[in-house]
């Protein structure tokens, strides 16, 4: 198969289980960079054995991390997917065709759209789980992630694509992954509030979980998932009220931020 002066870039932590597929999902790219952080399962050794040239950083927070293995590419031209994250068949053979054209075309970033696998099935109704569209493919020059420690997102002046075929998001294997990664996503978004001293309106967060969840259960159509839909609301709800609850916590108490950082690093959900 022909390859294309194209880097995929996948950050891991821990990621044996699911590394191989993501890197294998993409046949055509020229270099395979997995960014890892301190990997003790063998997501390292896994990751070579697939191909993929293996760099070493400490965890910086999200967008920190990207823009730094965007530093670490030897081309211009980058695809980044998480490492539960794969291509479909149909969305490799669009990017195989369509790729030549797109790097020749000046434009700075392409979006693809994401399908969800959640509680093993694939989500059929809940609009942000089929579908969904994100900037994961551009040129380095023309665009950079933001620094945000979680919920980075990619920002870039200039023109865009869209490609139609969608690629698969494993959506935390069982629900108990699903709770950990709330957990930690919670912490790392309070510490950002906090750096940009974000007001505490706890009395916002009855309202919050209330208005997340019906956005979630009946705008994004989750209820038509039957009850898998209902875990999706729930969890969106919960994880919106949560994130305020601990910010004025932290607020309030400011010795949690590091009897937080301790307990999260213990148990192996932050690093």
């Amino acid at each position: 198969m022909p390859t294309f002066p194209l880097t995929l870039v996948v950050m891991t932590y821990n990621e044996a289980k699911s590394i191989a597929r993501c890197l294998d999902s993409v046949p055509f790219a020229g270099e395979k960079l997995v960014i890892d952080s301190g990997s003790t399962d063998g997501t390292v050794a896994v990751a070579q054995a697939h191909g993929a040239r293996v760099v070493h950083q400490d965890w910086l927070g999200f967008g920190p991390q990207r823009n730094f293995a965007t530093t670490q590419c030897s081309n211009e031209w980058i695809l980044a997917l998480d490492a539960d994250e794969y291509l479909s068949p149909e969305l490799a053979a669009e990017l195989e065709q369509r790729l030549p054209e797109l790097m020749a075309r000046g434009i700075s970033a392409a979006f693809l759209r994401r399908s969800t696998i959640f509680m093993g099935a694939r989500m059929r109704w809940y609009l942000p789980s089929m579908g969904e569209k994100m900037a994961r493919l551009y040129h380095r020059d023309r665009a950079r992630w933001t620094d945000a420690r979680v919920h980075e997102s990619l920002r870039f002046d200039g023109a865009s694509v869209t490609l139609k075929a969608a690629f698969n998001h494993e959506n935390n294997p069982s629900l108990p992954e699903k709770q950990i990664k709330v957990l930690r996503y919670a912490e790392l978004k309070c510490r950002d509030w906090l750096q940009k001293n974000k007001p505490v309106r706890m009395w916002q967060t009855p309202f919050v979980y209330l208005l997340a969840f019906i956005k979630d259960y009946f705008l994004r159509l989750a209820f038509l998932d039957g009850w898998r839909g209902f875990v999706i609301a729930q969890t969106a709800a919960s994880y919106a009220a949560y994130k305020r609850m601990r910010y004025y916590e932290m607020r309030r108490n400011p010795a949690s931020l590091q009897t937080a950082a301790d307990a999260l690093i213990r148990h192996g959900i932050d690093r």
